[in-house]
């Protein structure tokens, strides 16, 4: 994050519209207290919810990411790439995930690109998310596994899988060695 963290973020969006937590929930069909988790311990959620919330407040996922304005085109060097954000499982737990935003500062993106650690313990979690949009995933090192609705993808290093992220989803490592992955997310508007 640049300057503000993702719960400050939609604090202020929430202000903004005049939304109460319970408008949001409404919203976004997740629970209050999920909600209020994210927004007061700064726990970065899954995708999913993350991107339920930024179509509840009618901004664009890169919202929570940056709020530059940049000019094409936009180059990000292996070596310059930062953190943007991890997932945690919950709070107090370990991170399971860790995703560097490839379009940080491109504010007209309609996609949105990672390059994404997945921890040994994302394969402990297991809650699938769906959200509208489309996902494109090239595993670049390691083990992956892909739940997609009733069936289970195992991937590696090279392979790809491309999806509709309607249908529930959930990605992780598979096994103890950590594993790499790009992925691009379409969101429609």
């Amino acid at each position: 994050m640049k300057t503000e963290k993702v719960g400050q973020r939609i604090r202020t969006f929430m202000a903004k519209q005049d939304l109460s937590l319970e408008t949001l929930s409404q919203r976004t069909g997740l629970e209050t207290g999920f909600l209020s988790t994210i927004i007061e311990d700064d726990v970065y959620p899954s995708l999913g919810p993350l991107l339920k919330i930024a179509r509840a407040l009618d901004i664009r996922l890169g919202t929570f990411l940056d709020d530059q304005i940049s000019s094409d085109p936009l180059v990000v060097r292996r070596d310059d790439r930062k953190q943007e954000m991890s997932m945690l499982r919950g709070k107090d737990k370990p991170v399971a995930l860790k995703f560097y935003s490839l379009g940080s500062g491109k504010s007209d993106r309609h996609m949105e690109p990672f390059y994404v650690e997945l921890l040994p313990e994302s394969e402990k979690a297991r809650d699938l998310s769906s959200h509208e949009g489309e996902e494109f995933i090239v595993v670049y090192a390691g083990r992956v596994e892909v739940s997609y609705g009733t069936e289970i993808y195992v991937l590696e290093a090279g392979d790809s899988i491309y999806y509709n992220s309607i249908v529930p989803h959930y990605v992780s490592c598979k096994g103890a060695q950590p594993a790499a992955i790009y992925a691009v997310l379409y969101i429609p508007r």
